[in-house]
């Protein structure tokens, strides 16, 4: 279950993250709506894993999957290089 937890905080650490280009700034109401909600998401579902799995593993995948998704997001769909 931890492992199912996990996978739900980087997904939704995805979204934020994603959201959070769109938002201009802050400066578009629904994109900032998404990030805000996505990050709190993700760190409840963080903090749910943690009763199952240990904090340096946990922390590890979250932060390790989310970067690379995020960076080949930036490099397929956003022009970035």
């Amino acid at each position: 279950m931890g492992y199912v937890t996990l996978s739900g905080a980087i997904l939704a650490e995805i979204l934020a993250t994603t959201s959070m280009k769109y938002s201009e700034g802050f400066s578009r109401l629904w994109p900032s709506l998404a990030t805000g909600a996505g990050y709190l998401l993700s760190f409840v579902l963080l903090a749910h894993t943690l009763k199952t799995i240990s904090v340096s593993t946990a922390y590890a995948i979250w932060a390790g999957a989310g970067t690379a998704v995020i960076a080949a997001i930036g490099m397929l769909f956003l022009g970035r290089r």
